[in-house]
């Protein structure tokens, strides 16, 4: 009977961190599905236009509309954060401008590998 105490306290802790996160959406006047959604739902578009920006650099085209599809894609969910929430603490900005430093970063780097993989094949 081990298991069943453990799986009522994992059925309860995970209850009151539903409860929890919904609250915050209601708080701060966010939807955490729609926001989640959008964070998701933004993803497959993230990758096409990390294709293209890469394609676009092999072929030596500019990088510029490739570049501002991704950006949007990453902030596409923070856009709607900042439209629709309310009184949202000084620690979310910072929180989500930390997000999107890592993901320019992470991005670069994810660009810059995928650009160096095709050059020394080209090259041949």
């Amino acid at each position: 009977m081990t298991g069943l105490p453990a799986l009522l306290l994992l059925a309860s802790l995970w209850a009151s961190f539903k409860e929890w996160f919904f609250s915050l959406g209601a708080q701060y006047g966010v939807d955490p599905l729609i926001f989640g959604s959008i964070s998701v739902g933004a993803i497959p578009f993230f990758w096409l236009s990390v294709a293209w920006l890469v394609r676009n650099l092999r072929q030596g085209r500019s990088p510029f509309l490739p570049v501002v599809a991704t950006a949007l894609c990453v902030l596409s969910a923070y856009v709607y954060l900042f439209i629709a929430g309310e009184n949202l603490p000084l620690w979310v900005y910072g929180l989500v401008v930390g997000l999107i430093a890592y993901s320019a970063y992470s991005t670069v780097q994810t660009v810059r590998e995928k650009t160096t993989e095709a050059e020394p094949s080209s090259a041949e």
